[in-house]
């Protein structure tokens, strides 16, 4: 295959890996944080009422209606709300439109491992701060003289939580350094940032509807900010895609925001099902991070992790790891539903028995 007409910048690019999506039978996927139940059955009354006349022309650019769902909800103005393809493009235009500055970026060394992509891509000077022995993440330890900070809250992969006085504090500590917090996971145990966007200018906020609203299918994210922020994010969304999310997606995501109801009922399901398997994996011998995400972050206490990934695998369970110095023997498993916690439960039960037998 030849690559000669490449670019410089596209031979030295070192691409994030996505989790595997397999096509196997009754295999257990736990390995990419997808939402353990469908999305609310009036998102489905609303994707299967598009019409064609809606299909044959353009998509509001703006995807309004849906922003002014989700700003009525966090009671802010629309002005401060964006929407984009999923949170991997908002984060992307944020890494090109507001990250790339004379002075570096900082994020933790155990993180998203997107944003040392994004980096390269948009040619964003950076630095990787070390967590604490404890994976936890402190404001200290963070130059003020960054020209931004970036961090998943709850982290990724290990699911730890930043209180909301913890984040207050990065943004206090520097006024004039952008504080991005990206809280994917949010929605299963902690507090969004978002209440903190009426004191801070120097806040962006993302999310996604991937994970709590169940629609990793349709990619749509959000930031919130300030609305000179969300200005900067606009114009570089119209330099690159003026129509980002289709009518399918914005009717969909709208109804996701509207049903309340479904998305607490499904959000605490999940939250009740990680701490269940909390404690199973800690009655297994696993020493499991506190969690306040869909998935848990776990190493046995004698057994090395690719050994048990490797074995699960061969049962049709799949997990995620990384061959990253600290967290190599860490599986991150996504929260299923009872049945899925209870069946990877049992099947690790078997594995760990035939692997070190009493």
């Amino acid at each position: 295959m030849s690559r000669r007409f490449w670019s410089e910048l596209t031979t030295r690019l070192e691409p994030y890996t996505p989790g595997e999506q397999p096509q196997v039978e009754n295999l257990l996927k736990l390995n990419t944080n997808e939402s353990a139940y469908p999305p609310s059955p009036r998102v489905l009354e609303q994707i299967k009422a598009v019409t064609g006349d809606e299909l044959l022309r353009y998509p509001d650019p703006t995807s309004l209606a849906f922003r002014q769902v989700v700003a009525d909800t966090h009671g802010i103005s629309v002005d401060c709300v964006f929407a984009g393809n999923g949170s991997d493009e908002v984060l992307s235009h944020v890494f090109q439109g507001l990250l790339k500055q004379h002075r570096e970026l900082l994020f933790p060394d155990i993180s998203y491992s997107f944003y040392p992509v994004w980096c390269q891509l948009h040619d964003v000077k950076y630095r990787q701060v070390p967590l604490r022995e404890d994976f936890t993440l402190h404001a200290d330890d963070y130059d003020t003289a960054a020209a931004a900070v970036i961090f998943p809250n709850p982290n990724a992969p290990t699911g730890i939580l930043t209180s909301l006085e913890s984040v207050r504090g990065f943004l206090e500590a520097a006024p004039d350094r952008l504080v991005v917090v990206d809280e994917a996971y949010i929605d299963f145990g902690g507090e969004s940032a978002i209440s903190l966007l009426k004191e801070y200018d120097n806040l962006l906020v993302v999310q996604t509807l991937s994970k709590s609203r169940a629609l990793a299918g349709l990619r749509i994210g959000l930031a919130f900010g300030s609305a000179g922020l969300i200005e900067g994010l606009e114009r570089i969304k119209d330099s690159f895609n003026s129509y980002p999310i289709g009518v399918v997606a914005q009717r969909a995501a709208a109804e996701a925001y509207r049903d309340e109801s479904w998305f607490r009922q499904c959000s605490e399901r999940v939250i009740a099902s990680r701490e269940k398997l909390t404690l199973d994996l800690q009655g297994l011998g696993f020493e499991v991070l506190p969690s306040t995400a869909n998935f848990v972050f776990a190493r046995h206490a004698s057994l090395p992790g690719p050994q048990i990934f490797d074995a699960l695998r061969g049962e049709g369970v799949i997990v995620r790891r990384w061959d990253k110095p600290r967290i190599q023997d860490y599986l991150r498993i996504s929260v299923g539903t009872e049945s899925q916690c209870q069946r990877f439960v049992e099947t690790l039960r078997a594995v760990l028995g035939r692997i070190n037998p009493a």
